[in-house]
């Protein structure tokens, strides 16, 4: 029976050392391997009826090993999370500490959660922004005059607001979150790079960039969006903001395909998450 210590990190940041005994190592791995016998194909013999003798000269024990932690990891995390009351917003870090043939395996996994708001007098910090502006200046909703003009005016308003609303809250997002989100974007950019023909140096070189200062930027980037969209969703709670199905249904109506239609139903939660969201906006700039 496997064992855990955990320790509490900044950032609503769990870290799990976890302990295997070799034991339940060795009994897994045997598990593992008849599995992967039962899917090894082998000229001479069926799918499934290749003798354990020639089976191990065809499935390394890494191979073995890795089928095994597939397998148990999974669950093991999810028996920890539910023991804990973890509520994880992203995927677990998982590092092998130590797994040496005849020893106790030794793995970590670092969990993280939505982080902790302080939101501040954001409604304090939005009205005085406003009341330093003209009247004239304020975009108001249903007082339109130039169509260019106003959505000039209302995307700097907008734009204020949102700024005022982070700088009178407190944020911290989790390191497991920014990492994850830069190597995403860092894999799609080389990917994007190698398809115009490019190397990553000479893209680097043409941007007047470093992998450092790139990298630097993709954390800013991501940051400031994580941190807007956490704020504002706590701010939807505050206030109690909530998209009541005929809102959803107003908009899945104009949706013509019936196949596409179909898909946004399905995916009806992403779309009231939209909503709440231009939802908590409105609110936030007509304060």
């Amino acid at each position: 029976m496997y064992k855990y210590e955990s320790k509490k990190l900044p950032k609503s940041t769990t870290e799990f050392t976890l302990t295997i005994p070799k034991e339940d190592i060795k009994k897994e791995a045997v598990t593992a391997f008849k599995r992967l016998q039962q899917e090894l194909v082998v000229d001479g013999f069926r799918k499934g009826q290749v003798p354990s003798d020639i089976a191990r000269k065809h499935i390394t024990q890494e191979r073995t090993y890795q089928d095994m932690i597939q397998a148990i990891l999974p669950k093991i995390y999810e028996e920890i999370v539910k023991k804990e009351s973890l509520r994880p917003i992203v995927s677990p870090k998982v590092d092998l500490l130590s797994a040496k043939e005849g020893e106790d395996w030794k793995i970590k996994i670092v969990v993280c959660e939505k982080p902790s708001i302080e939101l501040g007098d954001y409604k304090k910090a939005i009205k005085e922004l406003k009341s330093k502006h003209k009247a004239d200046d304020i975009w108001v909703p249903g007082k339109e005059k130039n169509p260019k003009d106003d959505s000039d005016k209302k995307s700097h308003l907008i734009n204020e607001v949102l700024e005022a609303l982070m700088k009178s809250s407190k944020i911290e997002i989790p390191d497991l979150i920014m990492e994850e989100e830069v190597n995403h974007r860092l894999t799609k950019l080389v990917d994007d790079i190698q398809k115009i023909g490019l190397t990553t140096d000479s893209y680097l070189k043409s941007k007047n960039l470093t992998m450092d200062s790139l990298k630097a930027q993709f954390r800013k980037e991501i940051e400031d969006t994580y941190k807007l969209e956490f704020i504002l969703s706590e701010v939807a709670d505050k206030e109690n903001i909530k998209v009541e199905k005929d809102e959803l249904d107003k908009l899945f109506v104009n949706i013509k395909d019936e196949k596409e239609k179909k898909l946004a139903e399905a995916n009806s939660y992403y779309y009231a998450t939209i909503l709440r969201k231009q939802k908590t906006i409105d609110f936030l700039i007509a304060l």
